[in-house]
């Protein structure tokens, strides 16, 4: 009986209903159509690549280089902490400002790992033409500036190399950006089931016989509409 009059109510006051769901959506709906990257998401990029000492550098010695694979790894083992630094960052922003991009080091967002000796720098920006110019300086204090970190080099740099070229790509935007318009939508439609049983319950009007009787009044005749 409950769900009878329930139905009776939305199909009474289903205006109320659609009046906070359409305002809602006409914010919404433009949200959920768009492709572009949301929120702070930005873009990314990696770069991907291995370092070992030049050549020339290496101690003479006979028989495999299993010796030289293992410094290799330790050498990317280091790259990966240094490119954490503050003083990295410092170094890539001075590179970037040579082509007119001016960033506070601080903010430059920069991670890196390593796996199976392969080294992986990570950064994310907001803008994805800046992005690039802040790959290119990462890869040019990689490359240029590794002598004056490691002192373990003998002051010879280090042999970079970059297994390719940084690609650039919008990051997704977070969980609950994707589902918020979708959630403002379901707000939009609980306010207006809200509106309409509160204007029900506050509505004086007698509508059908029912009414009548739930105020103990006896119904003598029932005229058809």
């Amino acid at each position: 009986m409950e769900l009878i009059l329930i139905l009776k109510v939305l199909r009474r006051r289903w205006w109320l209903i659609l009046i906070p769901t359409v305002i809602v959506a006409v914010f919404t709906v433009p949200d959920i159509l768009n492709n572009e990257p949301q929120g702070a998401g930005g873009f990314s990029t990696v770069i991907r690549y291995t370092a070992a000492q030049e050549e020339e550098a290496l101690p003479q010695r006979e028989g495999d280089f299993q010796d030289v694979w293992l410094a290799s790894e330790f050498t990317v083992n280091a790259f990966t902490e240094w490119v954490r630094t503050n003083r990295f960052k410092q170094a890539v922003a001075e590179v970037a400002l040579t082509d007119a991009l001016e960033v506070d080091p601080n903010a430059i967002p920069i991670a890196a790992d390593n796996e199976r000796s392969i080294g992986q720098v990570f950064i994310n920006w907001g803008n994805d033409a800046e992005l690039l110019i802040l790959a290119d300086a990462v890869i040019n204090v990689m490359q240029t500036q590794n002598a004056e970190a490691f002192p373990q080099l003998g002051g010879e740099l280090a042999q970079v190399v970059i297994l390719d070229d940084p690609q650039v790509a919008p990051v997704p935007a977070a969980l609950p950006s994707r589902l918020r318009p979708l959630i403002q939508l379901a707000l939009g439609v609980i306010v207006g089931l809200g509106l309409a049983f509160l204007v029900e319950y506050l509505d004086p009007t007698l509508y059908e016989q029912s009414d009548l009787e739930r105020l103990g009044l006896d119904v003598i005749v029932n005229v058809p509409r």
